[in-house]
């Protein structure tokens, strides 16, 4: 009886204990997207060319005017994609480096606009095969360690080098 007594009084202090440590990277706020702003269509004489890996023939380019930092935690920029056969893809996205997802906020057209995605939603990078540049873009250039590049500027002399200064491969 006096155990069972003693187990009641400890499980009633665990329940009555403070909640577990906070640090202050943590919050018990909801994220937030920001409202996206589409930038000019994206010049050649902006591109910067990137590695995509062997698994793609493409090449892979992003616009460096493009390239922002956002409140929310999310990098956007356009992205070019070229084919082997000289075609274009080109399209506005964004990627949030705490969780390893991607949206698609715009695609370009040939006229040099951008049209609305039939879908524009967050995608986890590791569930979508052919995201082979978002990958390589969030693993080893904008977000190393999970953890968002602090500039555009940063961003670009990470393109440059090729991976972001703070992989150790």
């Amino acid at each position: 009886m006096k155990r069972t007594l003693a187990l009641i009084c400890v499980l009633f202090l665990m329940a009555c204990a403070k909640p577990a440590f906070k640090d202050e990277f943590e919050s018990d706020k909801p994220w937030v997207e920001q409202l996206t702003q589409l930038p000019a269509y994206p010049d050649v004489k902006n591109l910067m060319a990137f590695d995509a890996g062997s698994a793609t023939s493409n090449q892979y380019f992003v616009d460096t005017t493009s390239i922002k930092i956002g409140e929310d935690g999310v990098i956007r920029f356009s992205l070019v994609i070229k084919s082997s056969e000289g075609a274009l893809n080109i399209s506005y996205e964004g990627i949030r480096c705490a969780t390893k997802e991607r949206k698609l906020y715009a695609l370009g057209r040939n006229d040099k606009t951008w049209s609305q995605p039939r879908v524009s939603e967050w995608q986890k990078l590791d569930f979508v095969r052919q995201f082979y540049a978002q990958r390589e873009l969030s693993k080893n250039i904008f977000c190393p360690h999970q953890q968002i590049v602090s500039s555009p500027e940063e961003a670009i002399q990470a393109l440059k080098a090729g991976m972001h200064p703070r992989i150790f491969r």
